[in-house]
C-alpha cells in the first residue's frame, strides 16, 4: 500500500480522518458511491471540502494511486469529484488509480480551488510553538 508522505492525516481540529495508518489484512475496504443530501452537517460537508482541498493540493490534475487514502472519506467523493483513472477499475484494490473530476470538483467545492486552499490547516499551526 502507497502511503502519500505530505497527505493530512485528518482534518485540523477534528476526528474527520484522510488516511489510514495500515492496509486492512482482509482486504481494501471497497470504494463506493454515497450520496451526498443536502442536509448533511455543516462539520461534514467541511470534511469533503478539506479533503478535496488536500486531494488537489498533492495531487492536482495528474491520477493518483488509492494508497492510505480513506475508503470512506472517498466514498464521500467517488463517483462525482473523484472517478477511476483507469479500466478496468478495481475498487477493492489499493493500487488502484484514481483522478479529480477537476469541472465537477470545481463546481461543488469552489473554496477548495482557491488560491489559499493549500492553507486550510494554518491557523492550527500557530498554536504549536507556545
Amino acid at each position: 500500500m502507497t502511503k502519500h508522505r505530505g497527505f493530512p492525516g485528518r482534518l485540523p481540529g477534528t476526528d474527520f480522518q484522510f488516511t489510514i495508518r495500515r492496509a486492512n489484512k482482509k482486504g481494501a475496504t471497497p470504494l463506493i458511491r454515497r450520496e451526498r443530501y443536502a442536509d448533511r452537517r455543516p462539520a461534514d460537508r467541511r470534511a469533503d471540502a478539506g479533503f478535496m482541498a488536500a486531494l488537489w493540493a498533492h495531487f492536482g490534475e495528474e491520477p493518483f494511486e488509492r494508497g492510505n487514502l480513506d475508503a470512506g472519506r472517498l466514498s464521500w467523493l467517488f463517483g462525482r469529484e473523484v472517478v477511476p483513472a483507469e479500466d478496468p477499475f478495481d475498487p477493492e484494490s489499493y493500487e488502484a488509480m484514481l483522478r479529480i473530476n477537476i469541472d465537477l470538483a470545481r463546481a461543488s467545492f469552489p473554496e477548495a480551488f482557491e488560491d489559499d486552499a493549500a492553507d486550510w490547516d494554518d491557523e492550527t499551526d500557530e498554536d504549536w510553538d507556545e
